[in-house]
């Protein structure tokens, strides 16, 4: 006789990361090809010499970098073993029965599925629109007595695409009070919208109770191996993270690296300009070729290719790139270095390829 295990788990499907190859382009990930910042990586080294001791469980130091540098309270930040792991902290502290319902578009982000599953509590998922964005009006008609939280990213992981502030405002203020709004901001850092149109989690959280902001160091600061995120939110909503947060999950080293990057953040917006910019020129060979890409505010762009996602992601791993297929919807391809760039166009932008996918 085995021991009693959840009969639900054997559903959740398992989170698949981007393939690894021996001497192929990886572009399936959404990691930069830079590595960690100078500063980052010497406090990375001497940080190491300490892994005999735990770290600091409150990861009370980071905390207050990121306090100063959000302009908000300690009381205001919760950091956790990447933002990943607060999504599931999140459903933990708002979901506390299986008819609870975590609301989210799809497709998006493919662990909001796995965390709402594992938190014990029911999917709500809205089809994204014609144009590939959240349907934020749809969004807020799906809340029901039911619904707890509601997971919005942007931008969009792997549509690539994102929502203007008013458009959020708009979606915000149609939410009731009692639902916790997320807004997954992983890839902000690389959000070129003007500063009008520009959302901002944690502005637009401010005023607003039931909105917490969820930002990562796995992106653009080049540490997504070190594990580590941090959520902006109410007080209250920090203090039930901390109450559910896994101890000592965010360590030494991560913390260390973290508030280096932090304090050297200028070299960080060079890095993510260099990068912008081999993003819009993707785009732009892509479409010049005849595809179809939506505007991207990410690391990365997005072939809707549907059916025919799957065979393309194979032709192009022949051709010595990996990138990362999403059956029956489309294929995410990361920004990487200039000549990964240009070996994937390449492939992607010759004739035949083109005639074949478009």
């Amino acid at each position: 006789m085995t021991a009693h295990i959840r009969p639900d788990l054997a559903s959740i499907p398992a989170y698949v990361p981007g393939r690894n190859h021996p001497g192929a382009v990886k572009l399936a990930s959404n990691e930069t090809t830079f590595g960690p910042l100078p500063s980052a990586a010497k406090a990375i080294a001497e940080s190491a010499e300490q892994a005999n001791r735990y770290p600091d469980n409150q990861v009370s130091e980071l905390r207050t970098a990121l306090a100063e540098f959000l302009g908000v309270t300690v009381a205001n930040v919760a950091v956790g073993c990447g933002s990943v792991a607060l999504c599931q902290e999140l459903v933990q502290i708002t979901c506390d029965a299986p008819t609870d319902e975590v609301v989210f578009a799809w497709r998006s982000f493919e662990a909001y599925p796995i965390v709402t599953q594992v938190g014990n509590a029911t999917a709500v998922t809205v089809p994204l629109t014609a144009d590939h964005l959240h349907d934020l009006e749809a969004m807020a008609d799906a809340v029901t007595e039911r619904t707890k939280l509601i997971f919005v990213c942007n931008p969009n992981n792997p549509s690539s695409t994102a929502h203007g502030r008013a458009e959020l405002e708009r979606f915000l203020d149609r939410v009731p009070a009692r639902v916790l709004v997320v807004l997954d901001e992983a890839y902000y850092e690389y959000m070129r919208l003007t500063p009008e149109t520009c959302p901002d989690g944690v502005e637009l959280g401010r005023t607003r109770p039931n909105v917490v902001v969820l930002r990562t160091f796995s992106k653009a600061y080049g540490l997504a191996g070190l594990r580590v995120g941090y959520a902006v939110g109410d007080p209250d909503v920090i203090a039930a993270l901390l109450k559910v947060h896994i101890p000592f999950s965010v360590n030494r080293v991560a913390q260390a690296a973290a508030i280096a990057s932090l304090q050297a953040r200028g070299e960080l917006l060079d890095r993510t300009d260099v990068l912008v910019a081999q993003r819009d020129r993707m785009r732009d060979a892509l479409l010049a070729a005849g595809y179809e890409v939506p505007s991207s505010e990410a690391n990365f762009v997005w072939l809707p290719l549907g059916e025919r996602s799957i065979e393309f992601a194979e032709a192009s791993a022949v051709a010595g790139v990996l990138v990362r297929p999403f059956a029956g919807d489309g294929v995410r391809v990361t920004v990487g270095d200039p000549h990964e760039n240009e070996q994937f166009l390449g492939f992607a932008t010759a004739p035949e390829t083109a005639a074949r996918f478009r």
